[in-house]
This record gives C-alpha cells, structure tokens and sequence, in this order.
C-alpha cells in the first residue's frame, strides 16, 4: 500500500462514527462463533475486493476493508500477528470491517513484522473451508495523516461537481477543503503546498462567472496572483513557485482504446516571487521551439526539474496538431539560486533517444534520494495513456527501474510521503 500528502485537520464525526461502528460490532459478535473448529483447507488464498495479498502497509494506517469474493452463506475472519490479541470477524455478507482502535493496537505492537489474514467460508451444507492465510507486512514507519486529493466524476466533459478533499488515513473521515460551488461551478485543480505543509497552498480555478485565476491561501488569507497558470511546484523556502502556461487541448481519435486524448499546443514555465509579487519568465524556461511542463524542485532548492519536448507543429491552434502521437517529452533540471535569483544552464536527465517513450511528471522524494516519474508511448497527458507506468531512479547513479506497482491501466499523479517512505 502507498499513500502520501500530510495536512492537519480537524476531524469532527470521528468519535461519532466509531461509537456507531463499536455498537454493530457488539450486535454481530453475540451470535458469532469465537473461532472454527472443524474446516475443510483451501490449497489457495481467497479472492478478495481489493486485494491486499503481499501488501506492506504503514503501522498506522486505517484498517484494509474487504470484500471475500468466494461464495458461501458465513464468513469468518481472524486477524492476527505475532503479539497481541488476534481480531475476529464474522460476517454473513463477505464484508469485513475491521474495528479501527483494536486494529491499530494490534499493529502498532507488531511494527515490522507480519500480519495473518485467516478467512473462512462457511457452504450451504454447513461445512467451512479455510483458505490459504493473506500474510501482509507492517512496516515501522507510519504515514502522513491525512492525503489532499481531487475529486470528480470521470466523464471528460463533465467539471461542474468538482472539489478538493481530505482523507485521514489513519480512518475513513473525509472532508471538503473546497468545492467548485463556492465558484458558481468552477473547476478547481492543481493544488500544491509547500513541503506538505497546509499552511500555504496554491489551487487554479477556472470559472464561467469569477473566470480563471491562480489562488494563493497563506497567513489566513487568499489572493489571486495570476491568470491561467497550470502546474506548480513551490521552492522549499516558499519564496517562489515555478508554474507551467499551458495551451490544452481535449480531441478524440480511433487510435486505441482510449478515444480521448490532450495535447498541449504550446507551454512554458513561469517563476512567481511570493513577497515581490511578480511573475518572470526566465529564457531558459521560456524556450519558443519547445514545450515545457511539469515544473519540480529537489528538496534542497538547488534544481527545478521539468519535462521539455520539441514542437512538432507549425499551427499551434490545430487540433489535434501535426504529429502529435510522436511528441515525447525529455526530463531535464536547471540549477538555481534562491538568494540572487539566478538560474544556471539546462542538463537532461533521461532523454526519448534512450527511453523511446515520454518522461512525465518528476516527483523527488523529501530526503532528495529517489525520483518517481511516469512514462507512456508519447504525449503530455498520461490519465489518458494505458501505456503510462511509474519507474523509479535513484539520483546518485541516475539509474531507474519499472515499479512493481503498475498495473494494465494508467499510472501517474503520484506524490512522495513527507518521510520518503510512501507514494501515492
């Protein structure tokens, strides 16, 4: 399991929601069997929603809810580990809701070691079977509390119900931080705080009736700072943010599965100097026979990295422009001084004539180790590419590997925990 993203809120149905929860256990437990004498083995795991077999996962995350997808008219679970009191379940359903305080007591007290998921369905006949236990791992490291995240539908032209949102992941309390309503039905995206921290925070919002502007929530208020800025990364000393300038554009095509796909027609980036209050666009960012996008800084302030691709079109308002599946996007980084506001000469990192793919999204985890981006067959946009996966390179040695966390569909919009040990 990865997560990431800390911000401090205040949660106020929490307690509530327990209390409800406790109760039901209570009700469900008194006509439940304490444990399962006689069973029939399974030589296999159980099929589970989600499946959670061979996960590592933080010792204070909220309990892994699930679904046993094997049928039958009884379901029993035990949870157990090393130390500590196991957790039983029963559940005439297959759903399993794990109860939140004795969960984290029981990983808590097994901080990097392993954690049994023993599951038992129970036949028409009345006869159990036991299934190969899930073993997962505890780490010892916990997770930010809480992730920040977008949520919307996912038809593509549907951006009226939009908000941005928080999730305590120690839990399941969700709350607005907020809502495209506020905005007459705007369409809010690309927030970005300082390190993690809730204190500042940049969003983008477009909006028929308020139109489109950059805010910028710090020291109790908000302002606008710009007009259609896109993609931000904010330096760690938070005197200045790098944001892209985009020309999007949706089209649709019969090239795949996946009918739907973005260019970007034209994009540069955009330093924005948070106590001055002006806005630059440095020649090295600003290159007219390129594209650049997807602005990152390491944590140390030293480097801006970015994704830069050459323009394959002359008619930068042709849609879709010439060429547009063969465009692909190097990842390059460009030296910075904070103090006297100078920028140095642009290095590649990882270029197409070794990848033959697109290199998207640079993300450089806290303690400066390790970068996470994504790459697909081409293009800027890799929601809209099946093809887009995540590798990881170490940044001593610039070597990367494919992750083992990708699957047939789309990986992307990734982000570091604030103790570089997860990602979501």
């Amino acid at each position: 399991m990865v997560f990431s993203t800390r911000v401090v809120s205040e949660m106020k149905t929490r307690f509530a929601g327990t209390a409800i929860f406790c109760s039901l256990v209570t009700v469900l437990g008194s006509c439940a069997p304490k444990a399962i004498e006689s069973y029939d083995e399974v030589g296999r795991e159980p099929n589970l929603s989600p499946d959670y077999s061979g996960t590592v996962m933080p010792a204070n995350i909220a309990p892994l809810n699930f679904q046993v997808l094997e049928g039958g008219v009884a379901y029993f679970l035990t949870i157990r580990c090393d130390r500590g009191r196991p957790i039983s379940i029963f559940s005439k359903t297959g759903q399993m809701r794990i109860p939140v305080r004795r969960w984290h007591a029981l990983l808590d007290a097994n901080r990097g070691r392993d954690v049994s998921f023993d599951i038992y369905v129970r036949d028409a006949d009345r006869r159990w079977r036991r299934f190969r236990p899930v073993v997962n791992t505890i780490a010892q490291e916990d997770i930010d509390e809480t992730l920040v995240f977008r949520f919307m539908k996912p038809a593509y032209s549907w951006w009226k119900d939009i908000g941005i949102y928080q999730r305590n992941l120690t839990n399941y309390d969700v709350s607005a931080v907020l809502h495209g309503r506020s905005f007459g039905g705007a369409c809010l995206n690309c927030h970005s705080f300082v390190g993690n921290d809730p204190d500042t925070m940049t969003i983008s919002l477009r909006s028929a009736t308020y139109g489109s502007d950059t805010l910028l929530a710090r020291n109790g208020g908000v302002d606008k700072i710009g007009a259609k800025w896109g993609y931000a990364a904010w330096h760690p000393s938070g005197a200045v943010a790098v944001y892209s300038i985009n020309k999007v554009t949706q089209f649709f095509h019969a090239g795949g599965m996946e009918v739907r796909d973005v260019a970007d027609l034209d994009s540069a980036l955009v330093c924005y100097r948070v106590e001055s209050q002006k806005a630059t666009s440095p020649k090295e960012l600003a290159d007219k026979s390129r594209l650049e996008t997807y602005p990152a800084w390491s944590p140390d302030g030293k480097y801006l990295y970015y994704c830069s691709a050459p323009i394959l079109w002359k008619d930068r308002n042709a849609v879709p422009p010439e060429n547009y599946e063969k465009l692909k996007y190097d990842l390059r980084r460009i030296s910075y001084d904070v103090a006297t506001d100078q920028w140095g000469q642009a290095e590649t990192i990882l270029s197409t004539e070794e990848t033959d793919q697109s290199i998207l999204l640079p993300r450089i985890s806290p303690d400066g180790r390790f970068l996470v981006f994504c790459m697909c067959r081409y293009g800027c946009f890799p929601v809209y590419q099946p093809s887009s996966d995540l590798y990881l390179m170490d940044l001593a040695t610039r070597q990367y590997r494919k992750l083992a966390i990708n699957s047939e569909f789309s990986e992307s919009w990734h982000s570091w925990s604030s103790n570089s040990r997860w990602i979501a």
